[in-house]
């Protein structure tokens, strides 16, 4: 059944660039995992997430984050509202996903946003972390609604930006 679904998830996304595949259907089977809160699926598309190109799952994850904000927060987003959207996610995933790591939330927040600390010394989390933690963002911002319009989203705006740099 997984098999079938990812094989659903890849026809989906046949229109994309080839680089845009792999991740958009990886990003849709990792958050459509973490909406129904199966653990197995989502580590499936996790470990197929973190073995993808880092640039470029990241650029195309943090557009995705920072559209939902700016769809759940229409008139702008300040520190109380990160604050409570960094609560929610945390407090929602961490009943049923072990490990759920605050820090790596705000850093995926603070990074769709434009805002990173380049001074801090602290190492990056690792890929697979980074990757879980941003389906459990994405799912917690999406609430019932779906991906793909989102990554559809993000993904033009990607190659609109890039056409005009």
């Amino acid at each position: 059944m997984e098999q079938n679904r990812r094989s659903d998830t890849a026809r989906t996304w046949r229109h994309l660039p080839p680089p845009a595949r792999p991740i958009a259907a990886a990003a849709t089977d990792a958050v459509e995992a973490a909406q129904r809160r199966d653990g197995d699926a989502l580590d499936d598309a996790v470990a197929r997430m973190a073995g993808l190109d880092p640039a470029h799952t990241g650029l195309i994850l943090g557009v995705t984050v920072r559209l939902l904000l700016e769809d759940t927060h229409p008139d702008g987003i300040d520190g109380e509202g990160v604050r409570d959207v960094l609560t929610h996610c945390v407090r929602g995933a961490g009943e049923w996903q072990a490990g759920v790591d605050a820090h790596v939330v705000l850093l995926l927040l603070a990074g769709a946003l434009g805002v990173s600390d380049e001074d801090d010394d602290t190492p990056p989390p690792k890929l697979d972390e980074l990757a879980r933690h941003a389906a459990l963002l994405l799912a917690d911002l999406l609430g019932p609604r779906s991906i793909p319009p989102f990554l559809t989203a993000a993904l033009t705006e990607i190659e609109r930006t890039q056409l005009n740099d």
